[in-house]
Formats: structure tokens, C-alpha cells, sequence
């Protein structure tokens, strides 16, 4: 048996802040993670770039995740906060994937933090409303690991899960979730040339309204848009793809570039194998959206595939009932809380699950919206807290929370909320939720409360 004072079970960008977190406020904190480095959503699923960290001028995420990009940017590999040329939002974060395993890493074992690799959980020992050890299995067979308060990072829930939380799944008419997308990385790709196109059809990129000359507002170039072009391949039968346009940002690397075009309806992330078909339809797509962009975008004829996913990325897929659901009017009328533990500017998106489509509801210009603490614990399971894209909201509004930036945050807050009960012996909904703000400010974090 292992014994820690926190362990967080899932190593992406949320479950890593959080160790980060809960080590520099001195918990004795192991993360596990099923593959061999940390980042997920960011590295395993070759999501990019992070989007966003502001509210208008204002930063809104700051903290820990804010000084990762601070420590790529001193080793040059992130431009830090761009402008985003797509239109749609603040700002955009490119990186460096690679940079980034390595640098969560050090951040997480300077501040004392253990890692466990390729390690999955295997079984969750609850009892009488608190988790008394997980069991997981990696090459050393299976292991047991205690721990006074276990933070769920998974994603999908499946800790919370295992101690017997209560949870939703999709939307709340048919439980279906939002599509998923397998990233498609592309090299030697004539940026300039791809300008010169979006300059001379601003019509073909709906999001700039006529106005192209955002593009030179950034060193790199993120655009949604060669709409007359896709739908001439789909009425040639060469896309399947049932989306309506074209998304793809460049990345730390001058001419690399991140595609976000895949659209992977009707599968269950909570479901291998229908999880395991997604990631072979996945595939499919970006074999047609290859051979599309090399033979319709000019820039691209040259343009070689660097790699897909690793792993597919997941919009959603269960929410952990809380103490507190967000709702889309907490975001769209800002409200305020007294429990807040994070803030974020990016709004409503939801990529349709019925198809081609995606909704916007957007705040006003610099409008931000704030997270409770109380979205990340539940009644039910005393010692556990969760954060990421799983915590307690309703699918509109988890479609807004659930991007990197302010996933971050979130596992910040998680992070410290962890230690704080672990030091003082408590249930998490007893944590002094102002003492929680003092440190999460101290460590950096934005937060107006």
C-alpha cells in the first residue's frame, strides 16, 4: 500500500496544475497517468493551441498556468499570447507539445510531486461516503494507493464514478455529447501562400467579416474558413466530413500546423469500444481532409502529415453532479460567487451533435464569468474533488469551461483545496473556501472576489 497525503488521478493540463498545486502547498502528492507523459488533451490528443486566457484586455487565467507558458517563452518554444486572426476569440496560446511534457514535469517534481506512468485505474475502495484507496494497474500488476483526499482528473469522471457519484452525460434532452475530433499535425506548410489566398477570398472566411487584415495581427496564423472550397469536395464525394468549414492553427513552429476539422459523431468516450471505432473513423477523416487540403488550399501542396491525435479528443462526455451545477445563465449574466476559484472569458461553443453546426452565445466584448468551488465537490464522497471538464455544469455551459486555459485554473484550485483539507483533516466541503482564494492568489492566480 502507497499512501499520500493527495493523489490526482489523471495527468492532463487540469490534473497536472492540480499536483502542481497541491505539492507547493506542501501535500505529499503522487499523479497518475495512463500514458508515458503529462498534458493530455494538449500532448496525447494534439489539441492546440490553448484558447483563451483572456476576457477582453483583461487576463483572466493567470496563476500556474499562466506560468507555464512563461517558462516556454523563455525557452522559446510559445510566442505566449497572441492575437486570435480567427475572429472568434481574445487571444491564442501556440507551444511547443514536446516543451510542454517536459516542462510539466519539472514543474511538478520541483515542488516535490510524484509521477506514476502508464498506470490506469483499476478500481476505486469506497466506503461510508469516502474513498479509502484506489487500486490501478500498470507493468508492476496491481497497486494500492491511499490517500487522504484523490482529485479526479480523468476527464471523463471515472473515479467519481467508481466511489459511487452521481453524473450526467451530454445533453440533457438525449444524453448525447458533443462530436469528437482527432487532430491532424501537418508540416512545410506555405504559410504566406494560405495568406495570400484568405486576402483575395474574404468571402470564403465568414468569422473575419470581410475584414482579412487580422491575419498580420499575429505571428501566427489561426483561421476557420475555405468554406466554397470545402463544400465543392463534399459535393465531389471526396469530404465526409460532416462539418462546415475548415479550422487549423499554427503552432510554436513556423509552418506546423494543428487541423480541428475531424467531426466523429454518436460515440460514447465512456465506452471502449465505441471509443476504440471513434479513433478508426477518426483516422478515415483525416486520410480525406489530407488529401483535400494538399489538393484544394493553396500553401498546402507540399504540406506532409506529422502525426494524428496520439489519442482522439473528447468535447465531453459525463458531468459529476456537485453540490453546484453551472448553468449558461451563470456565464452569460456573469454571475458572481462567493466561492469562486477561477474565472474565464471564452463562451459558449457547442460543436452540434446532430451534425454540421456549431453554436455560439457569446458575452459582450471583455465579458468574464466565474467557476464555484462548489462545482467540483460533491455530497456524496467527502475527500474527493474534481475538476477539468467533468465538474458540475450543464451542457451548455460546460461547453464554454471546458477549454485548457480554464480547465487549468480549475485543477489549480483543486490543487490547493486538496492540500488545505488534507493538512487540516477535513471533509473537502469543509475547506475554508477564503483561505483556498488567499493561496490560489498567492500562487499567482487571477481572481476577483
Amino acid at each position: 500500500m502507497k499512501d499520500y497525503d493527495v493523489v490526482v488521478m489523471g495527468g492532463g493540463i487540469s490534473g497536472a496544475m492540480a499536483a502542481i498545486a497541491a505539492s507547493k502547498a506542501g501535500a505529499r502528492t503522487l499523479i497518475v497517468e495512463s500514458h508515458g507523459f503529462l498534458g493530455g488533451t494538449l500532448t496525447a490528443n494534439g489539441v492546440g493551441p490553448m484558447m483563451t486566457f483572456h476576457a477582453g484586455e483583461k487576463q483572466a487565467v493567470q496563476g500556474l498556468t499562466d506560468e507555464l507558458i512563461e517558462r516556454l517563452k523563455k525557452l522559446g518554444k510559445s510566442p505566449g499570447h497572441i492575437f486570435d486572426t480567427t475572429g472568434f476569440t481574445y487571444s491564442v496560446t501556440p507551444f511547443d507539445a514536446e516543451a510542454m511534457k517536459h516542462e510539466l514535469e519539472l514543474m511538478v517534481t520541483e515542488n516535490g510531486g510524484e509521477i506514476l506512468y502508464h498506470t490506469m485505474l483499476a478500481k476505486v475502495n469506497a466506503e461510508q461516503g469516502a474513498i479509502r484507496s484506489i487500486t490501478v494497474c500498470n507493468k508492476s500488476g496491481l497497486t494500492d494507493i491511499s490517500a487522504s483526499v484523490f482529485i479526479d482528473a480523468t476527464g471523463d469522471g471515472d473515479l467519481s464514478v467508481g466511489a459511487g457519484a452521481e453524473f450526467t452525460k451530454g445533453r440533457e434532452s438525449d444524453g448525447a455529447s458533443q462530436p469528437m475530433t482527432l487532430k491532424m499535425k501537418m508540416i512545410n506548410v506555405d504559410i504566406p501562400k494560405v495568406k495570400e489566398y484568405i486576402h483575395a477570398h474574404p468571402e470564403d472566411f465568414p468569422l473575419m467579416n470581410g475584414d482579412t487584415s487580422i491575419i498580420e495581427k499575429s505571428p501566427r496564423l489561426s483561421v476557420g474558413g475555405f468554406d466554397s472550397l470545402f463544400k465543392e469536395a463534399k459535393a465531389k464525394g471526396e469530404i465526409s466530413i460532416p462539418r462546415e468549414n475548415i479550422l487549423f492553427f499554427e503552432t510554436n513552429n513556423p509552418g506546423e500546423v494543428i487541423m480541428n476539422t475531424t467531426r466523429i459523431l454518436g460515440h460514447d468516450a465512456t465506452d471502449a469500444f465505441s471509443l476504440s471505432k471513434a479513433e478508426m473513423e477518426g483516422r478515415k477523416q483525416c486520410r480525406e481532409l489530407e488529401h483535400f487540403v494538399r489538393k484544394y488550399i493553396p500553401g498546402f501542396e507540399n504540406a506532409i502529415v506529422e502525426s494524428t491525435g496520439p489519442s482522439i479528443g473528447v468535447r465531453g462526455s459525463r458531468q459529476i453532479k456537485g453540490v453546484y451545477t453551472l448553468t449558461a445563465e451563470d456565464i452569460l449574466e456573469q454571475r458572481k460567487f462567493e466561492d469562486t476559484i477561477a474565472h474565464s472569458g471564452y463562451p459558449i461553443d457547442i460543436h452540434s451533435p446532430d451534425g454540421e453546426g456549431t453554436k455560439h452565445q457569446k458575452l459582450e466584448w471583455g465579458g468574464m464569468y466565474s467557476i464555484p468551488y462548489r462545482c467540483m465537490i460533491t455530497e456524496s464522497v467527502s475527500n474527493l474533488i474534481v475538476i477539468g471538464r467533468c465538474i458540475s455544469a450543464t451542457f451548455e455551459a460546460q461547453s464554454a469551461m471546458r477549454t485548457t486555459p480554464t480547465t487549468g485554473a480549475i485543477g489549480h484550485a483543486g490543487g490547493v483545496a486538496a492540500a488545505l483539507a488534507a493538512k487540516e483533516g477535513v471533509a473537502v466541503r469543509q475547506v475554508n473556501i477564503g483561505r483556498v482564494q488567499q493561496l490560489l492568489k498567492e500562487q499567482g492566480a487571477y481572481l476577483e472576489v
